[in-house]
């Protein structure tokens, strides 16, 4: 849309500093267009709501109004968000985005029960609002401005991927089903002649309330800790996988402190007869890499792996063969052979997947049950292990 773009490099001006004060721009220019917007709607609507009596029209104004603060919230909240990190906050302070978002779920759900509440009271006491179809226009065009808004805020979430934005989009399309529902109510009590605001009401309660819940569901979950991305992780394991002499990479963890500050912990697999400065070289590399490519912290850690023994890599692979026949989601890393007089441990790390809902006591006991099946004087040492991102 031309007009959101002109705004985005009028007030934005990408490229014309860092990433960090660019998503900061995009979320006061996001904070400011709701507060303004939402400002003019609260009065037109309060206007409306005075002349025709509507309920409806009234909770769509109180709807409104806790819009703009959520604005105000936002665009506090991007500014708190931008500052660099300190002594206080190593991390930075990115979290606060999800914290103003789940306040705009919280100004939601306050509003939706205040309009479920009044709709009530409208019900039990009921009354026909005056008609105006200069009313209904004023509903249209503001239907109009939400559609705008949500539109506005979806370009510039898709820029950024910020909860916060995504949050005010939600809450657009929810504003312009509930004017909608009170243009409905309107007319159809001035025609049938019969006070349907209270039950409209309801709906509109329903609306914010669905709207309110739904943001809050979506910014609990970074904040408790979500799996990231499968393609995310995918290509991160690719680049760590394009340097030679790694093999593989396990134990991948992304640590997410707000947009902008994550990091990555793996462990990366090395054959163990590389010399230790030349594969301490090629693990800095990578690092470096990753942080460049992705903005994303990384830190290393060098597993050796046993590759030119033919006993190891045979019972290795037998080993997977035993776990894949238990679950295909299965898988093992950190494999050694550690060989005495009476018995030889096989020691390794078994990933169970949260998906497999089998107790991991159970598996692991079926393993070792099918290792010594295989040989006797296999002993095996299983560490349990847990995935933490789902597989791409």
């Amino acid at each position: 849309m031309p007009v959101n773009e002109w705004l985005i490099r009028l007030f934005v001006r990408p490229g014309s500093a860092p990433e960090s004060v660019l998503r900061s721009r995009y979320g006061v220019l996001s904070g400011v267009a709701g507060i303004v917007i939402n400002v003019l709607l609260t009065a037109a609507k309060c206007v409306l709501a005075a002349i025709t009596g509507s309920v409806a029209i009234a909770g769509d104004a109180l709807n409104n109004l806790s819009d703009a603060g959520s604005s105000v919230m936002s665009l506090v909240g991007f500014k708190i968000a931008s500052r660099p990190a300190d002594e206080d906050h190593p991390y930075g302070h990115g979290r606060v985005e999800y914290l103003c978002a789940m306040g705009v779920a919280v100004l939601i759900l306050l509003m939706g029960a205040d309009v479920a509440k009044s709709s009530v009271e409208k019900i039990i006491n009921p009354q026909i609002p005056a008609f105006s179809w200069t009313v209904v226009a004023v509903l249209v065009i503001s239907i109009g401005m939400k559609l705008w808004l949500a539109l506005f805020n979806r370009a510039i979430g898709k820029k950024i991927d910020s909860g916060a934005v995504d949050a005010v989009v939600t809450d657009s399309l929810g504003d312009m089903a509930i004017t909608a529902v009170s243009a409905l109510s309107l007319i159809l009590s001035h025609f049938l002649q019969v006070s349907l605001d209270g039950w409209m009401g309801l709906v509109v309660s329903g609306f914010v309330l669905w709207a309110g819940v739904s943001v809050f569901r979506n910014t609990l979950t970074p904040l408790l800790g979500q799996s990231p991305d499968p393609a995310d992780v995918q290509s991160i394991v690719d680049k760590i996988l394009a340097h030679p002499p790694i093999t593989g990479v396990h134990d991948l963890i992304i640590h997410d402190y707000g947009p902008n500050k994550r990091f990555v912990i793996a462990h990366a697999e090395i054959p163990s007869d590389i010399d230790v400065m030349l594969a301490h070289d090629v693990i800095d590399d990578t690092e470096r890499e990753i942080q460049q490519e992705t903005g994303y912290m990384c830190t290393l850690h060098m597993d050796p792996l046993v590759v030119d023994d033919e006993k190891t890599a045979v019972t290795r692979s037998s080993i997977r063969e035993i776990i894949k026949a238990i679950d295909e989601r299965l898988s093992i890393h950190d494999f050694r052979m550690v060989s005495g007089p009476q018995h030889t441990n096989l020691i390794f790390d078994l990933v169970i997947p949260y998906a497999i809902k089998m107790p991991p006591a159970d598996i692991v006991s079926r393993v070792k049950e099918d290792i010594r099946r295989l040989d006797e004087t296999y002993f095996a040492v299983i560490t349990v292990d847990r995935s933490y991102h789902s597989p791409a």
